[in-house]
């Protein structure tokens, strides 16, 4: 099976992305489940979290050469954004 690339992503709070994905889904995911695994524990950092990168081509999302995250990761494991959870409206 083929999933949806990425084509956007946003932190909107020190452990939650939102991604909109090529698809026009839009998902949250929360990072709280890595953050005990040694090699995500500069994710701990609120300004290092918030400085990621999308891959070209929408592969994944690129904190440094160490610190990454698939597109596969994060369809499978994220959970659709309500509209409740919204933020004013805003879109990534």
């Amino acid at each position: 099976m083929k999933y949806p690339k990425i084509r956007q992503a946003k932190a909107v709070d020190n452990t939650t992305l939102m991604i909109e994905f090529t698809n026009q889904e839009v998902k949250k995911y929360d990072i709280c489940h890595l953050l005990d695994v040694p090699m995500f524990s500069p994710l701990r950092q609120p300004a290092f979290f918030k400085n990621f990168k999308v891959e070209q081509g929408g592969y994944g999302i690129v904190w440094n050469e160490e610190i990454d995250l698939s597109e596969y990761e994060l369809w499978k494991n994220s959970v659709a954004w309500t509209d409740q959870e919204n933020l004013g409206g805003d879109r990534i």
